[in-house]
């Protein structure tokens, strides 16, 4: 039996950042991110990915379109740390980062794991996913070893 009057364990704080918006073009992405998966879109004809997820593919406007798994790697093209007004959701400013993706485009996200003055143009990083209110996860970026 245990004892009353012992405190129980901290349950590990509730997470302030904003669930994503969902889109019905961009919720195949959302649930894999719910499932910490890194997916994207592909045109189900000719084969080329496109980003953002829309209805119909920019290159030969079919509508038809795949779910692929993407590698989850990529480098860092440019970054920011918003300061003012301070972001709602985050404890610290995050550093804003676009990501160019090895599959050949490019994803706005945060940088985690490393100080703003450490991030270099071409940093490699890779995909990992943090908690957001209402249960849902967001793929965000750290450093990887070349």
């Amino acid at each position: 039996m245990t004892d009353p009057t012992e405190s129980a364990p901290n349950p590990p704080p509730k997470p302030t950042r904003l669930a994503p918006i969902v889109t019905l073009d961009a919720k195949f992405f959302w649930d894999a991110a719910d499932r910490g998966e890194f997916v994207g879109e592909a045109c189900a004809d000719c084969g080329k990915l496109r980003f953002p997820p829309r209805p119909m593919c920019p290159h030969c406007h079919s509508v038809k379109r795949n779910e692929v798994k993407l590698s989850g790697r990529g480098t860092v093209y440019t970054w920011i740390q918003p300061r003012h007004p301070a972001p709602f959701g985050f404890k610290e400013p995050p550093i804003v980062a676009t990501i160019e993706l090895e599959e050949g485009y490019r994803l706005v996200s945060n940088l985690y794991d490393i100080a703003l003055e450490d991030v270099k143009a071409g940093m490699p990083v890779e995909v990992f996913f943090v908690p957001t209110m209402g249960n849902h996860q967001v793929p965000v970026f750290r450093p990887r070893a070349k």
